[in-house]
Formats: C-alpha cells, structure tokens, sequence
C-alpha cells in the first residue's frame, strides 16, 4: 500500500483537491476532520484541553471548544500551541493508523495533513502532493472565506513555513490560482503519475 500526502499552506485549496481525489474512488483520511471530530467527541482529549487552557477563554455559549477561539491563542503564543499538539497529534497519529488498517488491501491510500512538513512527517509517506497558490490568493480566501481581519489573516499565513521550503520537498504541485477546470486537469495528471508508481 502506497500512502499518499496531501498538503498544502492555510488557503491553498486542499479540500478541493481531496474532494476530487475522493470523487475517483480513491481513500482520503482527512487530518483536519479527525481533529475536528476528537475536540467534539474525545472525552480525555477535551477535559486534557479544558484543564491546560483553564485560564483561558476557549468555551462556546454551549461550554464546548471554540475551534475559533483556541486557534486565536495558540497562534499568538507559541508555547500554548506546542502544548496543544502534544494533546491532540497523539490521537490523530492514532485515527490514522486506524484509516491505514481499515483500507489495507488498497494499492494506494492518501492523507490530507495541512501541518506535514511543520511536524516533520514527510518520512512517513511514499509520495507528496503540495497545493500551491499565490499569497494574494490565499489571503483574499482567509479575508472572504473565513471573514478574518487582514492583519490576523497575514498572521495566520506567516506562521507557516513559507511555500517554496515545501514545493521543493514535494513530488507533485498543483497550483490552485485559476478555476476548478484547471484544478481537476491537475489532479487527473497526477494521479495517473501516482497510479503508474
């Protein structure tokens, strides 16, 4: 079984891109999903969460997590995002090990995981797909996707490594500036390149 990243910085389009690989048929665990699920529905993950962050104003109305408002703390203070990981990539580490043992009779299986290169995981794939855009391109998604602030969307931009470190440790590049046609001609052309491995 081949496994297969995709990745790509904040804004980039890499949900598009999974949605097209999905489309064909192909297994996509998806990193961003399964933290979602664990904040929602991880007992122990979220008590672990609720008591590290205990000074801090990380509740909803409804007393659960505020994806929004811890991603606010642990971008403006370094220390608090580290411990945060160590929470949660244990468990995503986890679900995906579980993703691999439920499709093993797949020829190839892919990995959707924004913060790959960031964690130092790239070792742990066969292959990686990087999705690229323009900065212009990603911060006016940020600004009218997301309805961040300019500033805290060029925050959220600069706490990633910048996109040419990555292009260069990937094996496939899509560029995400233009329209979905443009997109899927690229997916197609790499997964042929993928499936001919």
């Amino acid at each position: 079984m081949k496994k297969i990243a995709i990745t790509g910085n904040i804004a980039s389009g890499k949900s598009q891109v999974e949605k097209m690989i999905l489309s064909y048929g192909y297994k996509v665990a998806d990193t961003d999903k399964i933290n979602h699920f664990i904040l929602a529905s991880d007992i122990s993950a979220i008590n672990e969460i609720k008591n590290a962050f205990a000074e801090d104003d990380i509740l909803d109305l409804n007393s659960n997590i505020s994806r929004e408002k811890l991603g606010k703390i642990i971008f403006s203070v370094g220390w608090k995002k580290l411990k945060l990981e160590e929470i949660l990539h244990k468990r995503i580490a986890a679900k995906v090990e579980e993703f691999y043992n439920e499709n093993s009779k797949e020829d190839f299986v892919f990995v959707a995981i924004p913060l790959l290169f960031e964690t130092k995981q790239e070792d742990n794939f066969d292959k990686i797909i990087f999705v690229s855009a323009d900065y212009d391109v990603r911060l006016n998604r940020l600004i009218q996707r997301n309805g961040y602030t300019e500033k805290y969307a060029k925050t959220r931009i600069a706490s990633q490594m910048k996109e040419d470190e990555k292009i260069k440790k990937s094996d496939y590049i899509i560029y995400n500036n233009s329209d979905l046609i443009s997109l899927r001609k690229q997916v197609d052309s790499v997964l042929k390149q993928i499936i001919n491995l």
